[in-house]
């Protein structure tokens, strides 16, 4: 009898450690599996920049091979022929091909890493399937990645503030460079047109400006980041909505730290919209 009743505890005990190190063995699988998906995103994205790169070589070598072959006709025509200029004909045409023919072999690679970025996605999906979205792990799991989230908007509202920054930049030296340049060349100076282009090159910036709003969309973004820091913050010493919680309740507690990101994320989608809109339509909502 007693062997009986060891031999069913030990069943129980074995039950009960398979159900704690499932949860487990699924996170595991889960980082490792997003681990080699960030990085197959990131040889994606390098070889998209290559590509790009290759592109550019390859369109400004054929804009060069036209000037320059241009200006072997005019010479052929005027009976002045230069052999530098034959020369550098022939290089920029090589440049080209090798562009085109790296362009073109590039291109493959990136359909290969975009396969491979889609089967780790999908295997990543299924991995996040297996944990169970209830469980501790899965809170503390989103806990954690919510550094991440407060990374993201923080580089998101950094590039938009430096973008701001330049555009006040070529707006403020624009002005005081086409005032200064429309005083000099008063009359009919052969440089007038510089001015014109200074006062052209302004308007169009604060145009883009006003539209695109970069300074507000970073100001949102790093206000979003804040919060979120401060309800991780929060939830790590237990602070403001956090400290009612016991010991035992730390579910309850990651819970509400979720519902509060969640709830921040959500309103800086709706200022995203909110920005993307004119003043009338903003003015009928």
């Amino acid at each position: 009898m007693s062997t009986i009743l060891c031999s069913h505890a030990l069943f129980e005990d074995l039950k009960f450690g398979a159900s704690v190190t499932a949860p487990q063995d699924s996170q595991e699988e889960y980082r490792r599996i997003s681990k080699h998906y960030e990085l197959a995103v990131d040889r994606l994205r390098s070889a998209r920049s290559t590509q790009f790169a290759y592109w550019v070589i390859l369109l400004c070598g054929l804009a060069l091979a036209c000037l320059l072959a241009y200006s072997v006709v005019i010479a052929l025509w005027r009976e002045e022929p230069v052999v530098t200029r034959y020369v550098g004909l022939l290089a920029l045409l090589c440049l080209c091909i090798a562009a085109a023919y790296l362009a073109i072999k590039n291109r493959r690679k990136i359909v290969e890493l975009d396969l491979e970025a889609r089967n780790l996605g999908h295997d990543r999906q299924s991995a996040a399937t297996r944990i169970p979205s209830d469980s501790l792990e899965s809170l503390r799991l989103y806990r954690e990645a919510s550094k991440d989230i407060v990374a993201g908007f923080r580089t998101r509202a950094a590039r938009n503030l430096r973008t701001h920054n330049s555009v006040q930049a070529i707006i403020i030296i624009g002005s005081i460079a086409a005032s200064t340049t429309t005083a000099a060349m008063a009359g009919a100076h052969p440089l007038s047109w510089v001015s014109t282009v200074l006062t052209a090159v302004v308007s169009i910036t604060a145009g883009l400006a006003a539209y695109f709003k970069f300074r507000e969309r970073g100001y949102n973004l790093q206000s979003t980041a804040d919060e979120i820091e401060k309800q991780y913050n929060a939830i790590q010493f237990r602070l403001y909505d956090y400290s009612n919680f016991e010991d035992n309740q730390e579910a309850e507690r990651l819970r509400l730290f979720a519902e509060h990101v969640e709830r921040l994320r959500e309103e800086q989608r709706k200022r995203e919209l909110q920005l993307e809109q004119s003043p009338g339509q903003a003015d009928e909502r």
